[in-house]
């Protein structure tokens, strides 16, 4: 925990600022030179500052650091390009004269601001890379953010203290992983920004999880939702999901089943085809396994190792997971469409379609169920619906009866196509859901091994996965 005394965003920059072991430079583009102009206010920055720089014009920044291949500034690859420059600029400078004594660091920030009215983003990508000790590996920690207050001044001055945050947390944070995420957005207002990506580089930080701090940051509502490669690397969002169509399965998975596997195939083979009747041509569509916090919670906690398991477990089967906090359909879609036009569908099972229609789980909105389904489905917006088959029975579309005053507004949405059948009851098999595996998992059935996909089958009996004996 970091000292009490340092509480104040001008208190940290001082103490740092009194560091005689820390020496480093600040790169800052898009919102002035928000983080060291806190250096400067709280005296004796030239213990701290070697250089400032502000590449504004495009040319000059290409020049410095380099032009990015598709041509945009606010990103990832923009951040690792200046942190980088500026280190070893500082290595290559200054580690004759004070490498013995000295820490180098470099901090960098690519941010695009608006002000009320604009319909661009605001948000941008913050880092610092440093030595532990010096003469010691470089070390890292990035941040993708996004500003929400209305005005630039505003969300010049968060991006200010999360910078100065970022950094202390660096130099003096790093031993408490668990109040690491609190010291980031100390002086931070709630509501005044969403960090949605954290990735942690180095020997120094090599006792955090990135995929575990990524979640903490969904558990304390500071981002809305995460994403994980199939490579299990922490991806951007709004990157990972640009310029595709997208497929959403959402579920427990604990484990995934067969059933997940063929609902997500027969959705593929569908929107495939929706894809291209809409847009006239081909789009890469996406499938995105995604699971809810709430669905990750027990007695209002999260067991970090069965989410692990859950998330390892999808990703080795090539999938991308999506964790959100959006409990409701329609707040998720309003998600994704801040970041994506293109075509997207989710896709449920038709036992499902009850709690679809359960009408209060819009009791908070005007509307009621009328505007939470008016929210979710639009021209771009399907939900797919693959048949809940039993030994006794099996539901599609057809099969489900809400009650008497919505019959009509279902009646709508199924004539219009935006509630849509993926397959018939005859090319598919009883739906399995985790609950039935995991009940014969833990009665030592072992004809659970049926109904999980081989790889995982040998990843839970190997590595003793969701409790296996």
């Amino acid at each position: 925990m970091s000292d009490a005394s340092c509480a104040t965003t001008v208190s940290k920059a001082l103490k740092i600022n009194n560091d005689l072991t820390r020496y480093g430079a600040f790169a800052e583009i898009g919102a002035g030179q928000e983080v060291a102009r806190h250096f400067f206010q709280a005296g004796m920055a030239s213990q701290t500052i070697a250089k400032t720089i502000s590449a504004y014009d495009m040319i000059v920044s290409d020049e410095i650091y380099g032009r990015e291949a598709h041509g945009r500034y606010v990103c990832e690859s923009r951040l690792e390009k200046m942190l980088d420059h500026e280190y070893k600029l500082l290595i290559e400078r200054l580690s004759g004269p004070r490498g013995g004594k000295t820490c180098f660091f470099s901090f960098a920030s690519t941010v695009a601001t608006a002000s009320v009215g604009s319909s661009k983003q605001s948000h941008g990508w913050i880092g610092v890379r440093f030595q532990a000790t010096p003469g010691g590996p470089a070390n890292e920690i990035i941040l993708h953010v996004r500003m929400l207050d209305r005005h630039r001044l505003q969300q010049q001055e968060s991006l200010g203290i999360l910078g100065v945050n970022l950094i202390f947390s660096a130099f003096y944070d790093l031993a408490d992983t668990e109040n690491f995420i609190p010291q980031l957005v100390e002086n931070l207002k709630e509501g005044q920004v969403v960090i949605d990506v954290i990735k942690f580089q180095g020997p120094a930080v090599a006792h955090f999880d990135n995929r575990l701090m990524n979640l903490e940051l969904v558990h304390r509502g500071l981002a809305e939702a995460i994403m994980f490669s199939p490579k299990n690397e922490i991806l951007n969002v709004s990157d990972a999901i640009y310029g595709k169509a997208l497929l959403i399965q959402r579920g427990t998975f604990r484990p995934v089943t067969t059933t997940h596997i063929d609902v997500i195939q027969k959705g593929m083979v569908q929107m495939r085809a929706d894809v291209k009747a809409m847009e006239g041509k081909d789009i890469e569509v996406l499938p995105i396994m995604e699971m809810t916090m709430h669905n990750l919670m027990t007695d209002g906690d999260v067991d970090e190792t069965d989410f692990l398991q859950r998330v390892e477990t999808l990703t080795s089967l090539g999938f991308h997971v999506m964790i959100s906090n959006f409990r409701l359909f329609y707040t998720l879609k309003r998600f994704i469409r801040r970041y994506n036009q293109n075509m997207l569908a989710l896709i449920i099972g038709a036992s499902h379609l009850e709690k679809l229609f359960q009408e209060s789980h819009y009791q908070n909105l005007e509307g009621g169920l009328l505007e939470g389904l008016g929210k979710l489905m639009e021209q771009k917006t399907k939900v797919y619906v693959y048949p809940h088959k039993t030994a006794q029975m099996c539901m599609t579309t057809k099969s489900f009866f809400p009650p008497n005053n919505l019959r009509h507004i279902y009646a709508y949405f199924v004539e219009s196509k935006q509630i849509v059948d993926v397959s018939g009851c005859d090319e598919t098999a009883d739906y399995l859901h985790s609950g039935d595996v995991m009940k014969m998992m833990s009665s030592q059935d072992s004809r659970w091994e049926q109904f999980v996909p081989e790889k995982v089958v040998t990843a839970i009996k190997s590595r003793k996965l969701f409790g296996y004996k």
